[in-house]
C-alpha cells in the first residue's frame, strides 16, 4: 500500500472492513477486532491512526510491532490466526502498521480472549465489533461445515408429523426398495435413520430438518422459514401493482403415484409453475407454422429455485426464499450469503457451494439436483445464454444471494 492509498482509506473512514487503532491499544481490544473481522469478511486494521483519522504512527519499531501483533494472533485468538503485516511510511516520519485479515477464513468461529480470561465470539457490525448471539455463533459453525443445520433433530416434532405416503414413495420409487402397506413402520424409519432424515434419542425417533422439509405434513409449523414467497409485478420495480401472488408452503418435493402421475405438488414444482403462468411468451410464424417461446428457459428457473431451497441458510428464521417477476426479469432470492470460500466466479466454473449437503443429496435422489458442479454452469448460465443471449446476474450480498434472470 502506498502513502496516497493509505490517505484515501483514512479519508473514507472506518467501516465493516476498516478499523483505526492507536499503537497503544490493549491486547484484548486488538484481539477482539481481529477475531470479529475473521468471523466476517476480513479487513484491515491500521495501527497508528486515531478514530478521527489523525496519523500518530507506531511508537515502537516495525519489527517489534509485527512480533507483538503476531503473538496476539497466536495466543489471544482461537484457533490461532496468521494475519498479513505491512507498514506504510507517511511524510517520511510516521509509520502506520497494517494488519491484513483474510476474507476467507475456514476455521470459524474465531474467539478472542477477554481480559477476564474467558473466550468470546465477536462479530463485525458496521464500524464496531460486538458479542455474537447464540444463533449467530451457530451460523458461524455451520458456515465452517462443523455443523450441518439440515441434520439437526427437531425434538419438538414427532415421527407422526411425517407423511407416511411420501416416505413410502421415497423408499419405493426413489430408493427402489420393496415397500408395501404391510411393511413394518419401524423398519421403514430405520432406513430414514440411516440417511439422517430421522434422528433417535433414548429409543424415540424424531424428524431432522431435512426429513421435515422432504416428508413433513406441515413443515412450516416447525420451520416457519421453510417456504417461498412469490409475487409477479406489472412493472420493473417492486410496487403495489401485483399481478399474482402466492405463499408457497409444504414439503419440497411432489408426491408421485405408482403410475408416475403427480398426486400432490411440492414447493419446488409449485414455484416453477407460478413463474411459468406469469411469464410472457413470444410467438412468430416460421415456414407457415406458429412458433412460441417463453421469455425465460424453465430449466434455468427450476435450477434457480432448487438452488435457493437447497443452499439457503435455514438458521435465518423468518426469511422466506423470494421469487419476484418483473416486466424485464425474474429474481430468485435465497436468504444467507454464499458459504465460505465460494465466490460467484468460482460458482460459474463449477465450484460447489453446498450449505445443506444432506438436503442436496436427497433432492439429487429425486433428480431435482444436477450432477455435481454443473447446475449453475449448465442449467442457469448456459441455458440463459442460449435462450436470451445474456448471462444472468449472480449477486452475493451481506445476508442474501440473488439470481437475476433477464428476459
Amino acid at each position: 500500500m502506498t502513502e496516497s492509498e493509505l490517505r484515501e482509506v483514512i479519508r473514507n473512514g472506518e467501516g465493516s472492513g476498516i478499523e483505526f487503532k492507536r499503537d497503544d491499544v490493549r491486547v484484548d481490544a486488538l484481539a477482539k477486532e481481529m477475531s470479529a473481522m475473521l468471523n466476517f469478511m476480513g479487513g484491515r486494521i491500521f495501527l497508528g491512526v486515531e478514530d478521527d483519522g489523525e496519523i500518530t504512527g507506531l511508537t515502537r519499531d516495525q519489527q517489534r510491532a509485527e512480533l507483538w501483533v503476531k503473538d496476539i494472533a497466536r495466543n489471544y485468538i482461537q484457533p490461532a490466526s496468521f494475519p498479513h503485516w505491512s507498514c506504510v511510511t507517511v511524510a517520511r516520519r510516521a509509520v502506520v502498521g497494517v494488519i491484513g485479515i483474510p476474507d476467507s477464513s475456514p476455521d470459524k468461529p474465531y474467539r478472542a480472549k477477554h481480559r477476564s480470561g474467558t473466550w468470546v465470539t465477536y462479530l463485525r457490525a458496521g464500524t464496531t465489533s460486538r458479542v455474537a448471539s447464540r444463533e449467530e455463533e451457530a451460523r458461524l459453525y455451520q458456515s465452517a461445515k462443523l455443523v450441518h443445520y439440515d441434520k439437526r433433530v427437531l425434538y419438538d416434532a414427532d415421527i407422526v408429523d411425517l407423511d407416511l405416503l411420501r416416505v413410502t414413495d421415497y423408499l419405493r420409487r426413489v430408493q427402489g426398495r420393496e415397500v408395501s402397506e404391510a411393511s413394518s413402520l419401524p423398519a421403514m424409519f430405520r432406513v430414514l435413520r440411516n440417511f439422517n432424515l430421522v434422528g433417535e434419542d433414548q429409543g424415540r425417533l424424531f424428524p431432522t430438518v431435512a426429513g421435515m422439509l422432504i416428508f413433513g405434513k406441515n413443515p412450516n409449523r416447525w420451520l416457519p422459514q421453510a417456504g417461498i414467497t412469490a409475487a409477479a409485478f406489472r412493472g420493473s420495480e417492486k410496487d403495489y401493482e401485483i399481478v399474482d401472488r402466492d405463499l408457497i408452503r409444504g414439503p419440497l418435493v411432489s408426491r408421485v403415484g405408482e403410475t408416475g402421475a403427480i398426486l400432490e405438488h411440492g414447493v419446488i414444482d409449485r414455484a416453477v409453475e407460478f413463474v411459468r403462468r406469469n411469464m410472457e411468451s413470444t410467438a412468430w410464424l416460421a415456414a407457415g407454422r406458429r412458433q412460441q417461446r417463453g421469455a425465460l428457459p424453465l430449466d434455468a428457473i427450476r435450477e434457480s429455485v432448487v438452488n435457493a431451497v437447497v443452499h439457503r441458510d435455514y438458521a435465518l428464521a423468518g426469511a422466506d426464499v423470494e421469487i419476484s417477476l418483473y416486466a424485464d426479469r425474474v429474481e430468485v432470492i435465497s436468504p444467507g450469503r454464499l458459504p465460505d470460500g465460494i465466490t460467484v466466479e468460482k460458482m460459474k466454473y463449477g465450484a460447489r457451494a453446498t450449505r445443506n449437503e444432506l438436503l442436496r443429496d436427497t433432492l439429487r435422489d429425486y433428480a431435482h439436483v444436477e450432477r455435481p458442479r454443473l447446475g449453475v454452469r449448465n442449467r442457469i448460465v448456459g441455458s440463459m445464454v442460449k435462450h436470451t443471449g445474456r448471462e444472468p446476474d449472480l449477486v452475493d450480498e451481506e445476508s442474501r444471494f440473488i439470481v437475476r434472470l433477464w428476459k
